[in-house]
């Protein structure tokens, strides 16, 4: 299991270097709305400080979380690039190579 924001921060990472792929190509893709769906398990941990974290369930995972409650959550984010100003861009164009199971 990897922590939500782990997932995220690679999806950023993924999507990072595809628009750095895409530069100099003639063919780009605007980057609309990107929405993750995925199991979460919540755990606590109770010291000093509280953290509360959300886990990604693997669909086989077992053991440590399979007796916690887990929930279905939705995220949908909405990506835009920072310019060397600081402004936001509202336009992402990417490119990539198509992979398996892609949606």
């Amino acid at each position: 299991m990897i922590e939500l924001s782990d997932m995220i921060r690679e999806l950023r990472r993924q999507l990072t270097t595809s628009l750095a792929d895409g530069a100099d190509e003639a063919v780009r893709f605007e980057l609309g709305p990107v929405e993750i769906e995925a199991t979460v398990a919540v755990s606590r941990e109770g010291e000093a400080n509280t953290k509360v974290r959300l886990w990604v369930v693997d669909a086989g995972a077992n053991g440590k979380y399979a007796h916690a409650q887990t929930q279905r959550i939705k995220v949908t984010l909405a990506p835009k690039v920072v310019s060397a100003d600081g402004s936001l861009s509202q336009t992402v164009l990417i490119v990539g190579d198509e992979v398996d199971d892609e949606r």
